[in-house]
């Protein structure tokens, strides 16, 4: 089987991407770690019912959804900065 190569070209939306992704991530490490300090403080409070789940649960689910919610945002807004920083090769010939 002969596998080809890609070529990769310079992708003028990566500073901007990395970026938010630092940022994005730190968001989430925040948000954990409101989990994990509750724990350590107030297990608790972590055992309250809310509906027939515990804090500890909802939160726990709330984590997940949330880490789904920012790779849903990172994708937009990634999405949307190559399009506008990337011209495609068609273009840049056009205006040479």
């Amino acid at each position: 089987m002969l596998h080809t190569s890609t070529d990769w070209k310079k992708d003028g939306a990566s500073s901007l991407k990395e970026l938010l992704g630092k940022w994005l991530c730190l968001l989430y490490a925040l948000v954990y770690a409101g989990f994990i300090f509750i724990n350590v403080a107030s297990p608790q409070f972590m055992g309250i019912d809310v509906g027939s789940l515990n804090v500890a649960i909802v939160y726990g689910f709330g984590l997940i959804l949330f880490a789904m919610v920012l790779a849903f945002i990172y994708n937009q807004v990634s999405t949307h900065a190559e399009e506008l920083l990337n011209q495609p090769e068609d273009r840049e010939e056009k205006t040479a």
